[in-house]
Order: C-alpha cells, then structure tokens, then sequence
C-alpha cells in the first residue's frame, strides 16, 4: 500500500469518526459510488478502514446509455473488494431541471437502500472543490448565512467525509490504486451553473484554496447552528398567539439577522411549506420595520414594534 493510500485512510478514519454518529459506531454506512474519481477513492479507503462496515450503491438515472455499463464496472470493484454492491435504477423519466431531478431521485433511492440494507448512514463523496464552487455560486446569488454554509458535512444521516480532500488528491488515489474512473460527459456541459463556475475557476490566477472554503463553511454552519439555537429560545420568548389564528412576534431590540430568523421562524409556524428567501425576505423586513402591511403566501404580516401573521382576508370576486 502506498504512503498516499495510507495517509489518506488516517484522514478518512478521522473524518469518519468526527461525526459522533450517535453512539453507532459499529453499525453499517452505506457509500453512494458512481465510477467518478471521487466515489471511488471513497470507496478505496473505506475498504481499507472499515472493511466489515460498508455496502455500495451504484445510481442508474438511466439518463445517458453508458450509465449502465459504469454501475455494472463499480460493482466488479466492489466484488474484488469484497464490498456487497447494489445498482439502483431510476424507473421515471427525470423531467424539468435535470440536474435537480436527478439529485431528488437519486437520494430517494439511497434512502430507500439504505433503510433495506440497515445502514445508519449514507456516505456521499463531495470533496472540498466541490464545497470551493459551491460557496462561489451561492456568493453570486447572494445567499445569507444559510446559503454561504455550503454542503454540510452532515445532513441527517448523509455524511460527507471526503470535504477535507481536494480533487487532486481523490484522482491520486485511484491512480495510486490502478483504478481507472468513469467520466460523465455531464462534467464538461457549459450549460450547468457548477461546469461553469468549474471552468472559471481553471483559468482564472486568483488562488482561490479549496482547503480554506471548507474553513469558511464550516465556520458559517457554525454561526447558522447558533443562530438556530438562538431563534428557538428567543421564540419561547417572543412568539404568542392570545388569538388564534394570528402569531405575535415582538421584534423590540432584536438585530436584524435575528429579526430575519425569528421571521422566517414565525412563517413556518404560520404556514408550514412557506420558506421566502433572498428578495422577498428582504422587502418584508423593510417593509414591516416601517410599519406596513404585505402579504407573503396566504398570509397577512403587519409590521411595527410587535408584528402581527395572521391568514390575509379571502378577496372577493
């Protein structure tokens, strides 16, 4: 085993271990491998630190016809690795945004997987450029602190422990374990937000560290878990209800991020779904500080002092 494999698999374990995985650490994780460098040096170490641990799936959008024949070459790996292997096939057509159709499809079925096959965990193999481009896109839309947090290392039971490597690193990997990946032609698609801000970052010479994106998310899902901590209590606080159906939230003294967050609070408990972002929330703030009235979905907000949510009046015809 080389140096790099061996160096690497330390950092994995570690990442691995860094979750804390709720007191289930002999239980079984499942890894989403697609035949890509980056899956696939996942899967290099996993086997290496946890061999009796994990199982593999290999997702078939059925959206190109060499789909096929990659699943069927990952799960030839898995069986000289002695990793049980799935392939999952998407049996609908992926319609509207391919790319997010195919996201949403693709974890229904690891989900689905992974509660027949017993694992508390899905393990993804988002690396550290992956988190460099998307920190960049979400900065062009403008994103809040939400937003800018990025892909976080956890999400329920998804875990990404690949974030601390780069992409030079994952490709090293395979090359080192003589395992030639996959390439999706979808990579290379100029008409896909993250191909160009991928191309972007090829040509342009501003160092841009993806090592220190990881750093920055970490630190803004850090700052977006205290801020969620802080709008719950301030809820208990704040937030009444004397006359059903209309919610009370007093805003009295509250800094603007925190006036945001209790907002935004107050409207899912108003209108469950209901979820404004960017502009809108925005308005709404300016809007209620002056004291004004809006609607947002199917409710009523007015402002002031203490700002009133209530379901606006049906309008008349």
């Amino acid at each position: 085993m080389t140096n790099l494999i061996a160096e690497a698999s330390v950092r994995f374990q570690r990442a691995v271990g860094g979750f804390a995985l709720a007191g289930k650490d002999d239980g079984i994780f499942g890894l989403a491998v697609s035949g890509g460098p980056d899956s696939l040096a996942m899967l290099i170490l996993a086997a290496r630190v946890f061999p009796h641990r994990i199982k593999a799936a290999t997702v078939d959008h059925r959206l190109r016809p060499e789909a096929a024949d990659e699943a069927r070459f990952v799960a030839g790996i898995c069986e000289t690795l002695n990793i049980p292997h799935t392939i999952l096939a998407v049996n609908d057509p992926i319609t509207g945004n391919v790319q997010s159709g195919a996201r949403a499809a693709r974890y229904a079925l690891l989900d689905h997987w992974a509660d027949d096959q017993d694992c508390c965990w899905i393990a993804t193999a988002h690396h550290a450029d992956d988190q460099l481009e998307t920190l960049l896109m979400r900065l062009a839309r403008g994103s809040g602190v939400a937003g800018m947090a990025g892909i976080r290392a956890r999400n329920g039971r998804i875990i990404r422990p690949m974030l601390g490597f780069d992409k030079a690193e994952l490709e090293a990997i395979c090359a080192e374990a003589a395992i030639i990946p996959c390439r999706d032609p979808s990579n290379d698609n100029a008409d896909y937000d993250r191909v160009r801000m991928r191309n972007w970052l090829r040509s342009t010479p501003t160092p841009l560290d993806p090592h220190a994106a990881v750093r920055t998310a970490e630190a803004l899902a850090s700052t977006q878990e205290a801020m969620a901590w802080m709008t719950a209590s301030l809820a208990n606080e704040r937030i009444t209800s004397p006359s059903p159906p209309e919610i009370l939230a007093d805003m009295r003294d509250l800094p603007v991020a925190l006036q945001r967050s209790l907002l935004l609070h107050t409207l899912a408990i108003a209108e469950p779904g209901l979820n404004p972002r960017g502009d809108a929330i925005d308005r709404a703030l300016l809007a209620l500080h002056a004291g004004e009235k809006l609607t947002l979905g199917s409710l009523l907000c007015v402002g002031g002092d203490i700002w009133s949510i209530r379901p606006a009046p049906l309008r008349r015809h």
